[in-house]
């Protein structure tokens, strides 16, 4: 189904009808696995109608791509494997942070985020974000940060959807930035911030510039989790668990090129955030069925499915679960076990992994419709 449809809250195409799609086979519905998202970027999680709105409200010119793109329902070709598409992204992500503003914007922001995330049997989400790219227009980085943090503990309490935010430096700036982001991190860490990241370009900028910013993080009790083995290949996954001694990795798809990497990954139990919408879009891989899901999970690497960026790339989190099922033939226990995996990959408060566990197994022993 396509364009706009009042109970997805997104311009795109999502799931789809998955009993169509599978030949009137009984399987049970994706949106009601509860699952944990852990990688979901501040401005990417937009609904496509919130940034119109809010262009038109401030008068902002959005690229002519993004908006035939929010407009038409089908997310904008992309395709970031060379510098110039990577550009490319980059801008229409800009534009759309641009619209971006006001305290009331960031809680409208991580309100929708928190809706989206419910549709789609999601009972914990940490949240990706930059605060410096916000703070220009929120009265500085302090501020800004404390605004996205109490937007997710109101929006946590009012849904009952479990949020945390992680805090990500940017590669493309200097790692000394990183280092003031590291320690503001750590000093919010009662108040909401459960991990570090490392984002952008990861062709760009050594993972070693960043490793006195992930020490910072560590000592503060934050968990490490840099993005690496996308656009990269594997040797910038080994670069992450080396030098910031990540505990998750941002996407990690290339690490199936290496099967002693696979098997490190798998020793330590270290989840890969895997996206597969985006590494599509991206043209990290030229089809669904070309993201090597199979590859990382029969090697027992833990997972944790996420949307990345759905108001570019298209789908949100149901749909990369159904991405499994549909072009790699995952069953329903399988799914099951993804499922499990992205639980216990996240920050979770114990209760909260015990409950979400339980309700995967709820699930699975409910016959298929």
């Amino acid at each position: 189904m396509c364009g706009q449809d009042p109970e997805r809250g997104n311009g795109y195409r999502d799931g789809g009808d998955v009993r169509q799609d599978l030949g009137m086979e009984r399987v049970r519905d994706l949106s009601r696995l509860p699952k944990a998202h852990l990688h979901l970027h501040f401005t990417g999680s937009m609904r496509p109608a919130t940034v119109l709105e809010l262009a038109d409200k401030y008068g902002v010119r959005l690229p002519d791509a993004l908006t035939e793109a929010l407009t038409s329902g089908e997310p904008p070709r992309l395709r970031a494997t060379d510098e110039r598409g990577w550009f490319r992204f980059q801008r229409l992500y800009d534009a759309a942070r641009s619209c971006l503003r006001e305290p009331d914007d960031i809680r409208r922001l991580v309100r929708e985020a928190a809706e989206e995330d419910l549709k789609d049997g999601s009972g914990w989400l940490e949240i990706q974000v930059d605060p410096t790219s916000y703070a220009p227009r929120l009265g500085g980085l302090i501020p800004a940060l404390e605004i996205i943090l109490d937007a997710v503990d109101t929006t946590s309490r009012d849904t009952g959807l479990g949020m945390r935010v992680l805090v990500a430096a940017n590669r493309m700036k200097h790692p000394l930035d990183a280092r003031t982001l590291a320690r503001l991190a750590v000093r919010y860490a009662d108040r909401g911030v459960v991990g570090f990241g490392l984002s952008n370009d990861e062709r760009r900028g050594l993972a070693r510039d960043f490793d006195r910013a992930f020490h910072i993080a560590r000592e503060g009790g934050l968990l490490s989790a840099p993005h690496g083995g996308e656009l990269a290949g594997p040797a910038s996954i080994r670069d992450c668990l080396d030098d910031l001694h990540a505990g998750r990795i941002g996407h990690g798809v290339r690490a199936a090129e290496d099967p002693r990497l696979l098997k490190r990954l798998a020793d330590r139990g270290v989840t890969c955030e895997v996206c597969p919408a985006s590494n599509v879009a991206l043209g990290v891989y030229e089809k669904p069925e070309d993201v090597p899901l199979r590859t990382l999970f029969e090697a027992g690497v833990p997972l944790a499915l996420g949307a990345d960026d759905p108001l570019l790339f298209g789908s949100r989190l149901a749909a990369q679960y159904e991405i499994a099922r549909r072009h790699h033939g995952f069953t329903d226990a399988e799914l099951a076990e993804l499922a499990r995996q992205s639980v216990r990959g996240s920050a979770a408060p114990e209760e909260v992994r015990k409950r979400l566990l339980a309700g995967v197994d709820d699930w699975l022993a409910r016959p298929a419709a």
